[in-house]
């Protein structure tokens, strides 16, 4: 069978939920909102968000017994670790638009299996823009077959808010900034871009979908220092930035950002991480026990370093460029919540 009529079940409801949630989020706009913060003004939640989990996890659920399920508004439950399938779901991928009247937000409901994204479903509801795809069968949008470009100048999607804080500044050519990672995902695969990454870390639930469509399509989503991205593990974050699209877009890319020294977070650093090796051998030998490091590098270097206790979110040891500081303690706050202040650490003495 081909993987097209093997997960042809999945899709159907997935495609069914995700509109179904579309549909909600549309009345929810239409009514009014209400608009909550998580750790800072930049990381909004709705009634909406919750209310469109809910119904597409109990559609899921129903439709699936059997699987795992993980969404971004749902406590976490480490059951999920025993199985091999898990739904992985963002109700509101790029909720800051939705709050802002920006049409660029959309459902992200994406399937894993055995720890890769297999299947992808991404909704824009306003623009009623469905992409599906699943790795093996390719990619429809509202129901006709898409694929990647061949266009020789690249179209490289980025955050609309990277791009204002700093990728502006940095010359490189096709940045087209856009909100919800999902849709930058969904559009590559469907040839509307051809590559993306972040220098600040994503979620599962981010990006889960968007990986299916784009692997689908014949292309490539890893983490900023080449490794792989695997679903469904104990902390469901991607601890660095990513990188993907299509294969050539994505090596010219690379080429590029390293060229220019543009820089990633990676948040909770461990001895074995590639990242390891831009800490001086100071700070190596001081912080190897450390559970809780964090910091934002680029052209083999600290910019900055942030250690904080993971149980407390004391911050521990803060030093390095200010405004790369400011940087990475927003994508450990967006991450732990927010910092306070504890017992200092010492700098390492060389």
């Amino acid at each position: 069978m081909s993987p097209s009529s093997l997960l042809a079940p999945e899709m159907q409801v997935a495609v069914r939920l995700a509109r179904e949630a579309g549909t909600l989020l549309l009345d929810h706009l239409r009514r009014g909102l209400t608009v909550e913060h998580k750790t800072s003004a930049d990381d909004p939640v709705t009634a909406a968000d919750r209310e469109a989990s809910a119904l597409i996890l109990a559609g899921l659920h129903a439709a699936f017994p059997d699987d795992a399920l993980l969404s971004e508004e749902e406590t976490d439950d480490d059951r999920r670790l025993e199985h091999r399938r898990v739904w992985i779901v963002d109700p509101i991928d790029g909720t800051k638009e939705f709050t802002t009247g920006s049409p660029d937000f959309a459902v992200s409901i994406g399937l894993a299996a055995s720890g890769e994204a297999v299947l992808g479903v991404v909704y824009a509801p306003a623009t009623d823009e469905l992409f599906a795809g699943a790795v093996g069968a390719g990619v429809t949008k509202n129901g006709e077959a898409a694929g990647f470009s061949a266009r020789p100048d690249y179209v490289i999607s980025v955050s609309g808010t990277e791009y204002r804080r700093e990728l502006h500044r940095q010359g490189l050519p096709g940045l087209a900034p856009s909100g919800s990672i999902a849709l930058k995902l969904a559009r590559i695969a469907a040839g509307e871009a051809d590559a993306t990454f972040t220098m600040s870390p994503r979620s599962e639930w981010d990006v889960c979908a968007g990986d299916a469509l784009v692997r689908a399509s014949g292309g490539l989503l890893r983490r900023r220092d080449g490794r792989p991205i695997r679903y469904n593990g104990p902390r469901p974050h991607i601890e660095q930035g990513i990188i993907g699209g299509r294969p050539e877009a994505v090596a010219w890319l690379e080429t590029e950002l390293a060229a220019r020294g543009l820089p990633t977070a990676h948040l909770g650093l461990t001895p074995g991480d590639p990242a390891w090796a831009v800490l001086d051998p100071a700070d190596q030998a001081a912080l190897a026990a450390e559970p809780g490091v964090y910091v934002r590098h680029a052209g083999g270097r600290a910019l900055a370093l942030l250690v904080v206790d993971p149980l407390s979110r004391e911050v521990r040891r803060a030093s390095g460029d200010p405004f790369h500081l400011e940087r990475l303690t927003r994508d450990v706050t967006r991450a732990l919540g927010p910092l306070g202040s504890g017992e200092p650490l010492p700098a390492a003495r060389p």
